[in-house]
């Protein structure tokens, strides 16, 4: 993996993830993928456990946006810096300002670790 081809990725995943499309988030991932919020002590690992996050996620909002992207990138690893907006269910808009660092392995990420401002909106069930 190319630092030019890295970068992309990223965004193929926020699309992913603003789109609520699970499908193309999971082939991006690699099947043991671990998933943190390090900011919030949440560890998942998995395809199943990380798409149960998503669907929370999707079902907890109205919409999710993520914008304003500044990436670094490595051969293995590329950091994400970004604004998201959460719009609820009433209408209302939640902003924070988050950093991603994506590990990659054979073309796919293997750890994605989320540093994420203001409440945790990626959790684990229960």
């Amino acid at each position: 993996m190319t630092n030019l081809g890295a970068t992309p990725l990223v965004e193929q995943y926020f699309a992913a993830v603003d789109g609520e499309d699970l499908g193309t988030i999971l082939t991006l991932l690699t099947e043991d993928c671990v998933f943190t919020v390090e900011t919030h002590g949440v560890r998942l690992q998995g395809h199943d456990a990380i798409a149960g996050m998503f669907t929370r996620l999707w079902a907890n909002h109205a919409a999710v946006r993520h914008h304003g992207f500044a990436h670094v990138a490595s051969p293995e690893r590329v950091a994400s810096q970004f604004q998201v907006e959460n719009t609820e269910h009433d209408g209302s808009v939640t902003r924070k300002s988050n950093c991603n660092f994506f590990d990659l392995r054979d073309g796919r990420f293997c750890r994605v670790a989320v540093y994420m401002s203001g409440p945790n909106t990626l959790d684990r069930a229960g």
